[in-house]
């Protein structure tokens, strides 16, 4: 595709707000400052300092840069052809823009915004998975019916994923299983008998005659790898979250609540994540799992980035295929299709323009409520407790998560991951059981749990929004 004529447009540049000025805003206000067909004059914060820091970081002159702390503000500095630092969409969101760009990661303040720009009738590009697992699907019905699009993000898994997938769909393969890459390599040292991940390097005795799959069993090196790297985690709630929103978008499934995450080697993928009679993982096709790469340290990486698994339906074209390097697996049956990249708010602007030019998503036009990402108790956590969110990948201390079939809230009902984010527990809940919403107080005018009640209405039936 051309990516110049699929973008043509006579109109003036994209105007845009990004809410949220982290490693994710603050690449995509980088890499605006290089594009003709995008603008990024607006960035919003918890407070108008941080947003104003964020924009010189990319090169912006000070001079240039407004402080706003009310909506009054905010137009005069557009009007006069300013760069806006605010500490509220509310104060920015009527201003002539396109689109709203959320990415504070926060599931409360992120419902809050995203309703913001819809109700305003700007198109949204939701960043934060957090909210997406939630109420993704009722975000997207409000924006249709305003006429308007919410749209996951290029530069970040999901939309790459339901690119990639849609893509192989259209041509027609026999998609076995999809997924992503986790987003740290497993780095091994043979010699050493080590591996490396996210910067920690922990010892892994027996490892390196493990390091290939050669003929073993696909089950059996896939749980000796993971018991000789047990020191590493190997589940990740980011990874989960994600691929939640691929399923919802595509109707993909899942083979098991926690994934099989093998630790594997870019070519051994396609052998692993294929089904058990081919001598694989899986139950069945059509799939949704993660891998941890596995690797030397100077060898290729899959760089986080997304792939399909796909049947091989002629031996002798994907011969060809392979012997021109492509990743077939070890019976010839099955082919790994790697995209190994996820290059965040660099590459975000496509979902932005494909919103504002084309009036489209760049995952499903309108996501279902499939699964819901739900916690268990790690420990025994008493009342009381606050399940604060924190961290780089917004984990909760003493909860892992899992993946579900959707259902609506209610009492016994597993409560949403990121619903349960940040509130207070107002019963014990013992290690191994499920956080269900009797177990939690959510904050008075939580606008997530409207937007989740709504969404269960819509989607499950009036009485499903008690």
């Amino acid at each position: 595709m051309n990516y110049h004529r699929y973008f043509a447009t006579a109109r003036p540049p994209v105007e845009t707000a990004i809410v949220g000025t982290g490693s994710f805003g603050r690449s995509f206000l980088l890499q605006t400052q290089h594009m003709k067909a995008v603008n990024a004059r607006i960035a919003v914060d918890v407070d108008a300092a941080t947003a104003a820091a964020a924009l010189r970081a990319v090169g912006i002159p000070a001079e240039r840069i407004r402080r706003c702390e009310t909506a009054e503000q905010a137009a005069a500095a557009w009007a006069a052809g300013d760069f806006i630092a605010a500490g509220d969409l509310a104060w920015v969101v009527d201003l002539p823009i396109d689109v709203v760009i959320e990415a504070t990661g926060h599931p409360e303040a992120g419902a809050r915004h995203g309703e913001l720009a819809i109700a305003a009738g700007r198109h949204l590009v939701l960043v934060s998975k957090e909210v997406d697992s939630v109420v993704g699907p009722e975000l997207a019905r409000r924006a249709r019916e305003k006429g308007v699009v919410v749209t996951p993000v290029d530069g970040d898994q999901p939309s790459l994923l339901i690119g990639l997938i849609s893509w192989a769909e259209v041509l027609g393969f026999e998609i076995v299983a999809a997924g992503k890459s986790s987003e740290y390599d497993f780095v091994l040292d043979a010699a050493e008998e080590a591996i490396t991940s996210n910067g920690r390097t922990v010892p892994a005795s027996g490892f390196a005659c493990l390091g290939r799959l050669g003929d073993s069993a696909a089950r059996e090196r896939v749980a000796a790898r993971s018991r000789a790297a047990a020191a590493l985690p190997q589940r990740a709630v980011p990874d989960l979250c994600e691929l939640l929103l691929v399923a919802n978008a595509t109707g993909l499934s899942f083979d098991r609540p926690d994934l099989h995450a093998p630790i594997a080697r870019i070519d051994e993928v396609a052998s692993l994540l294929c089904p058990a009679e081919d001598g694989g993982l899986l139950a069945g096709t059509g799939r949704l799992d993660v891998f941890h790469c596995l690797r030397g340290a100077h060898e290729v990486s899959a760089a986080g980035g997304v792939f399909v698994v796909v049947r091989c339906t002629d031996k002798d074209t994907w011969r060809i295929l392979a012997e021109k390097g492509h990743l077939v697996s070890r019976t010839g049956n099955h082919a790994t299709i790697l995209l190994p990249r996820h290059l965040l708010g660099l590459e975000a602007a496509t979902s932005v323009l494909e919103a504002a030019i084309h009036g489209a998503s760049t995952g499903a036009a309108a996501p279902k409520p499939r699964y819901d990402l739900v916690a268990r108790a790690e420990r025994d956590l008493p009342a009381g407790t606050v399940l604060a969110m924190g961290g780089h990948h917004h984990t909760i201390d003493g909860l892992g998560a899992e993946l579900q079939p959707a259902a609506p809230l209610s009492a016994a009902a597993p409560a949403p991951f990121y619903l349960a984010a940040n509130q207070r527990l107002i019963r014990a809940v013992r290690q191994g059981a499920l956080v269900t919403m009797a177990d939690i107080e959510v904050a008075s005018g939580s606008v997530l749990l409207a937007l989740r009640q709504a969404q269960d209405a819509a989607f499950f039936g009036p009485s499903a929004a008690a």
